[in-house]
C-alpha cells in the first residue's frame, strides 16, 4: 500500500533530511533523534549567545546544558509561530540573565564620543589578529577583545558579539531580545563607541 510504503520511508529517513519545522513536529512526538538534530544545528550559536553574556567558559557550558534540557521539556508547548532557533536563543538569553541576577553582577558602563567607523576599525583589527596562524597571537587577540568588551553591560555585550562575531542580522537580534530594530541599531552604535573608548584608554 502506498501509504504504508511512505510511512516506512519516513521512519527510515535520517533527521538531517528534514527542515526545522518538520524536526520540531517529530520531536514533539518524542522522536529523540529529531531533537538531537535540532540541537546539533543550533548548539554553536547557543554557546555563542551565552558567551556573549557570560565570562567564564564553565558558566557557558553549564548554561548550554540547562538550555538544551529546558528546550527538551518545553518543546511540546512550542507552537512554531516563531522560528525554533529564535525560541532557543531566547531561552539561552533568559537563562544567562537569571544566572547574572542571582550573582548580582553589575558591569561598569563607559561612555565615549567616537564614530562608528572608529569602532569598526578596532573590532576589525582584532578580528584580523585573531586569524593569524600563531596560537599565542590568537589567544592574545582574543584576550584583548574580551578586555575591551568588559566595560559593556550584558545586553550591549551580547548584541555586539551576535552582530560582529556571529553574524546575526539586526532583525534576528531584535527578535531574540524582544526589541525593535531601531533600538538595536542605536545600542550597537553606542556599544561600538564604548569599545573604542576603552581601546584608546588602554592603548590597544
Amino acid at each position: 500500500m502506498p501509504s504504508a510504503e511512505k510511512a516506512g520511508r519516513d521512519r527510515a529517513a535520517h533527521p538531517v533530511a528534514f527542515d526545522d519545522r518538520e524536526l520540531v513536529r517529530r520531536a514533539q512526538r518524542e522522536d529523540k533523534e529529531a531533537f538531537e538534530e535540532l540541537i546539533r544545528r543550533r548548539q554553536h550559536r547557543v554557546f555563542a549567545v551565552a558567551g556573549g553574556i557570560l565570562r567564564r567558559r564553565e558558566d557557558v557550558e553549564d548554561i548550554a546544558q540547562q538550555v538544551f534540557v529546558k528546550a527538551y521539556f518545553s518543546l511540546k508547548r512550542f507552537d512554531q509561530r516563531a522560528a525554533f532557533s529564535t525560541w532557543l536563543y531566547k531561552i539561552t538569553v533568559n537563562e544567562c540573565w537569571d544566572m547574572l541576577r542571582k550573582r548580582k553582577v553589575r558591569p561598569l558602563v563607559y561612555e565615549a564620543d567616537l564614530s562608528e567607523e572608529q569602532a569598526r576599525q578596532v573590532l576589525g583589527s582584532a578580528e584580523k589578529s585573531s586569524n593569524q596562524p600563531d596560537i599565542s597571537d590568537r589567544l592574545e587577540a582574543r584576550q584583548r577583545v574580551e578586555r575591551l568588551l568588559d566595560g559593556l553591560d550584558e545586553r550591549d555585550r551580547l548584541m555586539l558579539v551576535l552582530k560582529e562575531v556571529e553574524g546575526f542580522s539586526i532583525e534576528e537580534i531584535a527578535e531574540v531580545l524582544d526589541l525593535n530594530a531601531n533600538t538595536v541599531k542605536v545600542r550597537l552604535f553606542r556599544a561600538r563607541r564604548r569599545v573604542v573608548s576603552q581601546a584608546k584608554a588602554r592603548g590597544d
